[in-house]
């Protein structure tokens, strides 16, 4: 008799596939940059105006410069446009030498004009976009140029014949004429009424959203706020602070109370736990405090007769003049 080893001896067996190999690994993309400043320094016969200035923005973001007059922001402007060349360190415009993504068309600019409004004067906003565009290899189509800007209705306009904010709005048309990747913009809503900024915002936003980036330097500490992914902070040259609005906002340490009083002593005031400044304009009182709770609570201890209190956090005004009053030590930024 033949012996069975098992009961599945003699019976067909599955047949065994080789297993898949694992997937391949997929590297995770780096973001890349639209413009890097790498230990950039830069003087003025004696004055220097960059010192060791290192930042890098990627593609796609939109980003507020900030910084007091004399901080560097034109000069670090200047060299992003290859108007200048840097005396210490290099800078790359989209993977490129700047005066080389300028000459490609691929950088559109707005700068500050002093007087007049940087436009041709006695001729036709059309004819003006029309040569622009003349300029650049792969310009953007003029109507979407004319809806972008919003300028529809001054095409037919002489250029000296515009206000101050229809020129600023002609001249972000002839920044954006030659459909760049990379968009610099030096107090852009100068001269531009409450309307026409937030107009002009609302092109900045459709900007960003096909994925071009947008650099822009500006006094206006609300707009920064509101409009940017991240403000960079720049002063004596160097980088203090770069970051989205709300973390440059908690650099500043404490809170500010601040409340109506009928009898304010500034004495007492001064004296309450956590308190590190006193502010008073007749009957409004502000104070500056590193433990907010606890000032209130002895507000009530005191007996102090306060109406309408209200506990803030910092706001862009308090962070931009606390970092720029002081003399910085160098940071070096993220690309958050």
């Amino acid at each position: 008799m033949m012996r069975m080893d098992s009961e599945n001896d003699g019976l067909p067996q599955p047949r065994t596939l080789p297993s898949a190999p694992p997937p391949p690994l997929v590297a995770p993309v780096e973001p890349v940059p639209a413009l890097s400043f790498r230990d950039v320094s830069h003087r003025y016969r004696s004055h220097p105006a960059l010192d060791r200035l290192t930042v890098e923005i990627l593609r796609g973001q939109t980003v507020a410069l900030l910084g007091p007059n004399g901080a560097g922001k034109s000069t670090a402007i200047a060299l992003v446009l290859g108007l200048i060349s840097a005396q210490e360190g290099s800078v790359e415009v989209l993977g490129t030498d700047p005066r080389e993504a300028v000459r490609q068309g691929r950088v559109g600019a707005m700068l500050q004009t002093g007087a007049g409004s940087g436009l041709p004067p006695n001729v036709r906003v059309a004819t003006v976009l029309r040569l622009v565009q003349r300029l650049y290899p792969s310009p953007t189509p003029l109507d979407e140029t004319v809806r972008s800007a919003g300028i529809g209705h001054l095409l037919d306009r002489q250029t000296d014949r515009l206000s101050g904010g229809q020129a600023q709005l002609v001249r972000f048309a002839v920044a954006i004429a030659g459909n760049p990747e990379l968009l610099v913009l030096d107090e852009p809503t100068a001269a531009m009424d409450v309307a026409g900024q937030r107009a002009f915002w609302a092109m900045i936003r459709q900007f960003a959203q096909e994925g071009r980036t947008t650099v822009f330097a500006t006094h206006h500490l609300r707009e920064a706020d509101e409009i940017a992914d991240r403000v960079v902070v720049v002063n004596h040259g160097h980088v203090v602070a770069d970051g989205p609005g709300s973390s440059i906002k908690a650099k500043i340490a404490g809170r500010r109370i601040r409340f109506s009083c009928s009898m304010p002593d500034a004495v007492l005031l001064d004296s309450l736990e956590g308190v590190t400044d006193v502010d008073l304009q007749g009957t409004h009182v502000w104070l500056n405090s590193l433990d907010s709770d606890a000032t209130v609570r002895d507000l009530v201890r005191h007996a102090v007769q306060f109406e309408d209190l209200e506990v803030v956090g910092p706001d862009l005004q308090d962070a931009y003049v606390a970092l720029t009053e002081r003399r910085p030590s160098i940071e070096r930024s993220s690309t958050s």
